[in-house]
């Protein structure tokens, strides 16, 4: 997206169609830009292939709204995470265009039509959960890897209180070039999946859970200390950690999306 903007803005100057001073005027704010309260990394999609990604809390409606604003403008697609319901409805009045996304958490703005290109070739990533509490997490990742072009599917609710369901799934596990396994309660839905296929597995450990489940922390634990080899796992309820690592690991070999 970012790349196609340069390329298009040298073959301006090249042509002498934008002069060298206008040209540089365009790329004063090229690495980053200030705004209130904020310094946004428009160098960030060059580097990494996908624009900043805003983490939602904290910030003032106004500010989430000026933030997607100034990130739309460089081309999209915009990701704000962890937005509950209220926030969102106030930042959807300051920019009417901002979809939500309830499940997710999340507020999104798509990339410019003309720069959305087509999605990854390849198989899909799958998006497991363990049970249905873990959607929100699982949604989270799946949201990030649609905006970031990947193909992905969805098999939910097949955690080890009745691993005979994800057993139904595997012949379609094994087509992924990676799985994204979320899991709260014991966490061990990743480890299992690690140990019956020979693909990467990201652990994504959830706060779902009772009292003894620490938020969480219990079933990181267990993913961390896990025996299967071939699993890495994302801090607690980052699902959108766990969609960027797959996306990256799903490239490796193949073209990455435009």
């Amino acid at each position: 997206m970012l790349e196609d903007r340069l390329r298009q803005l040298l073959t301006a100057v090249a042509h002498g169609e934008i002069s060298p001073d206008g040209a540089v005027e365009r790329l004063k704010t090229l690495p980053f830009e200030e705004i209130d309260g904020a310094c946004l990394d428009h160098h960030r999609g060059l580097r990494k292939g996908f624009p900043e990604v805003v983490y939602g809390p904290g910030k003032t409606p106004r500010q989430v709204a000026e933030i997607m604003r100034r990130l739309r403008e460089r081309g999209g697609p915009v990701l704000v995470t962890r937005v509950h319901a209220e926030q969102a409805e106030s930042v959807q009045r300051l920019l009417p265009e901002a979809a939500y996304h309830p499940v997710a958490r999340a507020l999104t703005l798509p990339a410019e039509r003309d720069e959305a290109g087509e999605r990854a070739p390849g198989p899909a990533i799958r998006v497991v959960t363990a049970g249905t509490a873990d959607i929100p997490v699982a949604e989270e990742a799946c949201l990030t890897l649609e905006l970031m072009g990947r193909p992905h599917e969805r098999v939910y609710d097949v955690g080890a209180a009745g691993l005979h369901r994800v057993l139904h799934h595997l012949p379609s596990l094994r087509e992924a070039p990676v799985v994204v396994a979320v899991a709260g309660m014991d966490g061990v839905l990743p480890g299992v999946l690690a140990g019956l296929l020979a693909r990467p597995v990201v652990g994504v450990p959830t706060s779902t859970g009772y009292g003894t489940g620490q938020g969480g922390v219990a079933a990181l634990l267990t993913m961390l200390n896990s025996c299967a080899p071939g699993l890495a796992v994302v801090n607690i309820d980052n699902g959108f950690g766990a969609a960027v690592l797959a996306g990256m690991i799903a490239s490796v070999g193949s073209p990455a999306p435009p």
